[in-house]
């Protein structure tokens, strides 16, 4: 199977939403490309002598409604159509949830697993170093992602104060609690997740404590989901890491998995004799056969295109809610809709995480803090007015799928914006 260029599965997400409203030519030209790429190479003498250069990317795409807002990736499979397709459903994303950003996304080809510390923290500053110029309170604003943490977003605020001569919090988001982080932060993802698939249920009129749930990426997201889930009732039958999964009819215990995960180093580990809970019914399986598992509720929560016009249709949940980026594949989509599967999209289901980025950006500026209680209660009506603006415009259009739906809603927003500025003016296209 030829490799799946995740840019070109974001625009045709975007000509998809186009047959729902009108965009002027100009607009259109805006919204096909990035703003500005920033490729830096990031030179490290590793512990064992030798120099080794990694590549790294900060793209911006779009600025219209505010400064660029999006991760930093550290990962091997880090390519420049992924770093475009996710600054791109970021530009959505801000716009989905109203908040007063555009979208960017950077990323590292490398495996920090292989890194120590010490090589970890130098590619982190290395990357602030190349990147420095393309980043700002006021220009494009980072955030942590894919096997990056608020350590790493530390050093990085560190030595973006280290060039700039100048104490700047609100350069980077998701930052440790002493270096002026948010409340709340490390929830939030979930957190967001997890009041858009109530109001969700509310709607399919399903009962929450008879509801199935399997999880695909056990990470912060995932975990503190499946977490939130299990406590309120629903039944987890499967989770999964990178290196395996578990399934369990009678439902899992996310946080003896997540003990397993750190003693044996996998979820897979979980039931194992001798690990931390040592049941019975436990089965091992794949990561793609945890997709296929008769459930309730899917959720995608590790890389994008895992489900593809290979598996959609394998796929036996009701909703699926995309708490990772880009899971779901245009083809897949048309698929699932066919078969009446509600797929709650990216730009709306993981966009917790990024609102409560926006918080913690307008606490650094403000230099006051909030409880996580304030952060939390400003975050839950943001997400069900934003789910519910979103699934009543998909209702009133027969045949629109909510990934539309949400596309129309944000496009909405950032056409205004660039049209209000006047295209000419700002952008050389």
């Amino acid at each position: 199977m030829s490799k799946i260029d995740v840019f070109s599965n974001a625009m045709q997400q975007l000509e998809h939403a186009y047959k729902y409203l009108e965009v002027s030519n100009d607009a259109k030209a805006v919204l096909a490309q990035p703003k500005r790429i920033t490729e830096t190479s990031i030179p490290i003498r590793m512990g064992n002598g030798s120099l080794k250069v990694f590549t790294g990317y900060r793209v911006l795409y779009n600025d219209a409604r505010g400064p660029g807002k999006g991760g930093i990736r550290f990962h091997p499979g880090v390519n420049l159509s992924e770093v475009k397709a996710l600054a791109f459903w970021m530009t959505i994303k801000t716009a989905v949830m109203g908040i007063p950003f555009g979208g960017g996304k950077g990323g590292v080809i490398v495996n920090p697993k292989e890194l120590s510390k010490h090589e970890l923290e130098h590619v982190s500053r290395g990357f602030i170093r190349g990147v420095a110029d393309a980043i700002g309170p006021d220009v494009d604003v980072p955030a942590p992602d894919v096997y990056t943490n608020p350590m790493i977003m530390g050093w990085m605020a560190d030595e973006y104060a280290t060039i700039t001569r100048k104490y700047q919090p609100a350069v980077i988001t998701g930052k440790p609690l002493p270096m002026g982080g948010s409340e709340g932060r490390g929830e939030a993802t979930a957190k967001g997740a997890y009041h858009v698939l109530m109001e969700a249920i509310k709607a399919l009129e399903m009962d929450a404590k008879k509801s199935t749930v399997a999880i695909q990426g056990f990470g912060n997201a995932g975990y503190n989901l499946a977490k939130m889930l299990h406590e309120e009732g629903f039944t987890v039958i499967g989770l999964s890491d990178s290196k395996g999964a578990v399934c369990k009819m009678d439902g899992l215990d996310p946080e003896h998995a997540m003990r397993a995960k750190k003693e044996k180093g996998s979820v897979n580990d979980i039931y194992e004799k001798g690990s931390v809970a040592d049941e019975k019914g436990c089965k091992h399986i794949t990561n793609e056969e945890l997709i296929e598992l008769d459930v309730d509720i899917l959720v995608p929560a590790a890389l994008e295109n895992v489900i593809t016009k290979e598996n959609a249709a394998k796929v036996k949940a009701k909703i699926v809610l995309e708490v990772a980026n880009g899971p779901t594949t245009p083809e897949a989509d048309k698929i699932l809709y066919d078969k009446g599967i509600l797929v709650i999209p990216d730009v709306l289901a993981n966009a917790g995480g990024v609102t409560v980025s926006y918080f913690e950006w307008v606490q650094n500026r403000q230099g006051y803090y909030w409880t996580e209680d304030e952060v939390f209660d400003k975050l839950k009506p943001i997400m069900v007015r934003e789910f519910k603006n979103i699934y009543s415009l998909m209702q009133e259009n027969d045949g629109m799928m909510m990934r539309d739906a949400a596309f129309v809603h944000a496009i909405k927003r950032i056409v205004a914006a660039i049209e209000a500025k006047g295209t000419e003016a700002d952008y050389k296209v």
